[in-house]
């Protein structure tokens, strides 16, 4: 997917992130967009961890299928939108540090069903470490409304 994106599909990506209230309480904002991937970051937050301090799984498993089902989105027509139909997360190592990222990108786009693929890395000064990774199926509800 080395095509760039369109403005028109980033602005229909941003506004719908936008409208998300569950990113805005994690704190989650898009890093990257382009034709078939999408980077998304949450910083670090005692509200967003588990019993032993790490990043809360849950964290980590919604920021995959954000990052899986923006870059599939970025692939769809203009009036259509995007809902995870299936995921399976692999969890690798616990999530620590001052911020995750996810990284998704679209491994066989198709008219209806989208699959994706999400590395979330822990990252610190001393480099990113690797924590998750997921795998996505997307639908395309094509003639409806990202509302």
């Amino acid at each position: 997917m080395d095509r760039p994106l369109s403005s028109s599909a980033e602005r229909r990506i941003r506004e719908s992130f936008s409208r998300q209230g569950f990113m805005k309480k994690l704190g989650a904002r898009i890093v990257s967009l382009g034709a078939g991937t999408c980077e998304l970051a949450v910083d670090f937050d005692e509200s967003l961890t588990q019993q032993h301090g790490y990043f809360h799984a849950g964290v980590t498993a919604t920021i995959a299928d954000n990052a899986c089902g923006y870059a599939a989105y970025s692939l769809m027509p203009e009036n259509s939108t995007v809902l995870t139909t299936e995921f399976k997360i692999n969890l690798l190592a616990p999530a620590t540090g001052p911020r995750l990222v996810a990284r998704g990108r679209v491994i066989k786009p198709g008219r209806t069903l989208v699959i994706a693929q999400a590395d979330v890395f822990s990252v610190s000064g001393a480099g990113e470490t690797l924590v998750a990774t997921m795998l996505a199926t997307e639908i395309c509800l094509k003639d409806k409304e990202d509302r």
